[in-house]
């Protein structure tokens, strides 16, 4: 079991449902899978700046209509977010600039449905949950919460691979992937396990873990348990010192109130 240490790092006020967390230039950058923004929290100026990413976008979106937007990853200065792809409104792809804020918005759709003949599921049951760049080549994270229970790594170069992933569970539940990001050569990631078969509808939260893989071999090196109670949804490194390795994580607390607690994950390399 690896030590680590979490707690409560700082409250954000004006979001909900965080759903994933990038790090950089002193900013948070945090997307909300009820919301059409780009959320920047400055941590020295303590301020809040709101990124329209869709027409007419509001706070809380309803269900049915909401872009879902699960997965957020850096690649030099901009910033690619994408959809869960769970329903046929959840298939976009946004890429907002930091530098200039300009936003491009990409239909995933045809992608998306690749993605599925690959990996042999319905279209109800991919997950998209989180994204890496690594050598140029797309990695998204497929949630495996589904019926037929497809966790692993999506890989699109010229080509589309698929890399089954395995994961322990918390009581009766395997969990499944909810975010991950690239430190040097290795994949951390955040999996949780929620009682439910369903992609759509949310289920009992039983925990979630962290967990380290090898991007060459897909070897996983360690998983460990963080908590019993929370469904952690975005992950970004915040400090890598030579005894640690610090995270900030973001919860979805899967309520329509308008504050986010942002975790500190220090993890011993030791």
């Amino acid at each position: 079991m690896q030590k680590f240490q979490l707690s409560e790092y700082l409250k954000i006020s004006g979001i909900g449902s965080a759903s994933g967390i990038v790090f950089t230039n002193q900013s948070l950058y945090i997307i909300s899978d009820n919301a059409g923004f780009l959320y920047q929290y400055n941590l020295e100026s303590d301020t809040l700046i709101k990124h329209q990413l869709i027409e007419n976008p509001s706070e809380n979106i309803l269900k049915i209509h909401k872009p879902d937007f699960e997965a957020i990853t850096l690649k030099e200065n901009e910033l690619h977010i994408f959809g869960s792809g769970s329903t046929q409104n959840r298939n976009k792809s946004i890429i907002f600039n930091i530098e200039n804020q300009k936003i491009q918005e990409n239909d995933f759709s045809e992608t998306y449905q690749n993605i599925k003949n690959t990996i042999q599921i319905s279209d109800d049951e991919l997950n998209i949950e989180g994204a890496l760049f690594y050598k140029e080549k797309l990695y998204l994270f497929q949630r495996g919460n589904g019926a037929n229970s497809k966790n692993g790594i999506i890989i699109i170069d010229d080509n589309i691979h698929f890399q089954h992933i395995p994961l322990p569970k918390i009581k009766h539940v395997e969990t499944s992937f909810t975010d991950a990001i690239l430190v040097k050569d290795k994949i951390y990631f955040l999996a949780s396990a929620e009682d439910t078969l369903s992609t759509y509808d949310d289920g009992e939260v039983l925990g979630s873990i962290i967990g380290c893989i090898d991007v060459k071999t897909f070897k996983i090196d360690f998983t460990t348990q963080i908590s019993s109670t929370h469904k952690f949804e975005g992950l970004t490194l915040y400090e890598n010192s030579q005894s640690h390795l610090e995270f900030l994580l973001c919860e979805d607390n899967d309520t329509e109130e308008l504050e986010t607690k942002i975790y500190k994950l220090t993890i011993s390399k030791k």
